[in-house]
């Protein structure tokens, strides 16, 4: 329920400033009314709150939870409460799901309650909902928003999955490397001391040994500022330019461009199926792609578009989708199916996409078991080499 800031005087012409809850100013009106007291200002307290984009399991919850009340008969003022009072959702989410309540109370529509509120709510969802309020289609635009949503979040759970193993391993290589450099080849020092002469490979391991345990804060230094420099420099355009650039390169690219084509068909299926026009919709779904140099590519494409071009011609010299997707594309033009073909081929890709990401996982498994294997191998065999120089030169003097 709306909070206001208001003034009203009394029988005895005193005035009287406080605050009052109230579904809307007519409803506080009739309040004071009822009290004996005449409103003369109400204004709206906005609270200031931190907003911060909602994930996509909780966007795919809500979208759920709105489409499946409404469609049951429930007024949207009513549903948007019931979501917000589920004891399941945080406060913040609480939060948001009011400020909606308190605003549509107001009059101002879901859609635009949603524009004030972003980056909460993304642009797609914005989109999607204000053609729902034109066509009177809610529910079942939530309701397909919600399998949307749903299925963009399984695919990044299936990624963080499928890297869990990978990180494990790094975790490990770092702590084996760790222990060998600090702990077990300072044992050694005391036996290559007396050696005449060690091999070169063992004093460049001897040397970082002991800077290793003499001098560990400074490498905990440098990897914190690594980490800190790391991320600020990734943020320069240019640099995140390149970066995606390379991401779309190779074999390794190959598996990205099937994620980056099925994320951008995704969106166009909806949006598309939505009513959106088609220059809208590409504004939308190019922006949810990820990648900001098949982004930076869009220009183009909406120019080409904007002047007659089919959508499947513009996207041919696109730098980072797969061809299936124009192709595709050109057969939805040609049949007058184009919204269907999107979603039979955003459907396609997002099972080459977890297949890819698989694949992904495959490459970099066998690499990591290979770097820490050679890894322990030069370890082990600059600390056995020179042990068993010295007993060649002992058993060769006796």
């Amino acid at each position: 329920m709306p909070e206001y800031k208001y003034q009203a005087q009394d029988s005895k012409g005193k005035i009287v400033k406080g605050k009052a809850d109230a579904f809307d100013e007519a409803d506080l009106q009739k309040r004071f009314h009822d009290s004996g007291l005449l409103l003369l200002e109400a204004k709206p307290i906005v609270k200031q709150m931190a907003l911060k984009p909602l994930k996509k399991p909780k966007l795919a919850d809500f979208c759920r939870q709105l489409g499946t009340l409404i469609k049951s008969g429930v007024i949207l003022v009513k549903a948007i409460e019931i979501i917000a009072n589920d004891e399941s959702i945080t406060d913040y989410e609480r939060q948001l799901y009011l400020r909606l309540r308190d605003r549509i109370v107001q009059g101002v529509a879901l859609s635009a309650v949603m524009e004030e509120l972003e980056p909460a709510f993304p642009p797609l969802l914005i989109y999607m909902i204000r053609a729902a309020e034109t066509s009177g289609t809610l529910d079942t635009t939530c309701l397909r928003l919600a399998e949307q949503y749903t299925s963009e979040a399984q695919l990044e759970q299936t990624a963080k999955n499928s890297l869990t193993y990978p990180k494990i391993l790094s975790v490990l290589i770092v702590i084996v490397v760790a222990i060998l450099f600090g702990y077990v080849l300072p044992q050694f020092e005391d036996i290559f001391s007396t050696l005449p002469k060690l091999p070169l490979p063992t004093m460049i391991l001897m040397a970082i040994s002991n800077f290793v345990a003499t001098k560990w804060y400074i490498i905990a230094i440098a990897v914190v500022l690594i980490i800190i420099f790391g991320k600020m420099i990734i943020k320069i355009p240019a640099v995140r330019m390149l970066i995606d650039h390379i991401k779309v390169m190779g074999k390794w690219g190959k598996l990205t461009k099937v994620i980056y084509s099925g994320r951008f068909a995704r969106t166009m299926s909806s949006l598309y199926s939505a009513g959106i026009p088609i220059h809208s919709c590409i504004e939308i779904a190019k922006s949810t792609i990820g990648n900001k140099y098949i982004e930076s590519q869009f220009d183009e494409v909406e120019r080409k578009v904007a002047g007659g071009m089919p959508l499947s011609s513009a996207l041919l010299d696109v730098n980072g989708f797969v061809s299936k997707l124009p192709a595709t594309i050109k057969v939805g033009e040609e049949t007058g199916m184009l919204g269907n073909m999107l979603e039979s081929v955003a459907n396609d890709l997002d099972f080459y996409s977890k297949q890819a990401l698989l694949r992904l996982t495959s490459y970099i498994e066998p690499v990591m078991i290979v770097v820490m294997a050679v890894a322990v191998g030069f370890i082990m065999v600059s600390i056995i080499y020179p042990i068993y120089q010295s007993y060649q030169t002992i058993g060769a003097g006796s």
